[in-house]
């Protein structure tokens, strides 16, 4: 090989190679590759002022905010008095919402730490890394399995009579099961739906429970806990 031979390092956009290397080793040399760095800016001031723009506006708004409108404080704390219902932040109602249905070690311990533990461990395994759809391969082997899941999902859900969550699993199961009959050119909803892969329809799931129970925590509980029309 010609030692005056330069080799560039190329960029793919193939999710299932990329990352990759590829090293030229020649006798009595190390190995070496050159590849383009691309454009580069400092850190100051290109970041550091725009963080700064932005933090000013946000200052700003949030005074102008609390010119307006005062904050929703309650009377002073009594400890002889416990208000009912006693309602937590509105980032844990959807938690307080579970405890409702399931026991306190199953709401308030077990489903938040599979939650958390799933977020942590899901990014290290390649799940779909193609992005196809889900019933671009194997259907028949694919919809019993999600009709099984499903089936079991609302059992366990009716069991505890969980209803909050068991409408969100419902309307996304529904969309799941409904794409797998969906045929091309019925529309753009239609392509959409079939288009969308595993991963995706789990991720709906989990953001429409969780605004499902923050919302019903915030605006349907009442007293007790009890069912309550936010108009009433």
């Amino acid at each position: 090989m010609s030692e005056k031979a330069k080799y560039e390092a190329g960029f793919g956009s193939d999710a299932l190679k990329d990352p990759q290397r590829i090293v030229f080793i020649t006798k009595k040399t190390s190995a070496k590759v050159k590849g383009d760095v691309g454009r580069q800016v400092m850190s100051f001031p290109h970041v550091i002022l725009r963080e700064a723009i932005a933090f000013q506006v946000l200052t700003i708004v949030l005074v102008a905010i609390a010119l307006f409108w005062d904050a929703p404080l309650e009377q002073l704390a009594n400890p002889l008095l416990t208000p009912n219902p006693a309602k937590a932040p509105w980032y844990f109602l959807g938690l307080q919402e579970l405890l409702h249905y399931f026991p306190p070690v199953v709401g308030g311990v077990l489903i938040p730490t599979l939650v958390v533990v799933a977020l942590i461990v899901i990014p290290y395994f390649n799940v779909n890394i193609e992005g196809a759809p889900l019933w671009a391969a194997r259907r028949g082997r694919r919809f019993p399995l999600v009709v099984g899941t499903v089936v079991a999902l609302l059992a366990i859900l009716v069991a505890y009579q969980a209803w909050t969550v068991i409408a969100p699993t419902v309307l996304v199961a529904g969309g799941v099961l409904l794409s797998n009959f969906l045929s091309p050119g019925q529309g753009r909803l239609a392509d959409f739906l079939r288009a969308r892969p595993l991963p995706w329809w789990v991720m709906t799931w989990f953001i429409a429970v969780a605004l499902t129970l923050t919302i019903v925590g915030t605006f349907f509980r009442g007293p007790g806990w009890s069912w309550i029309w936010p108009w009433r």
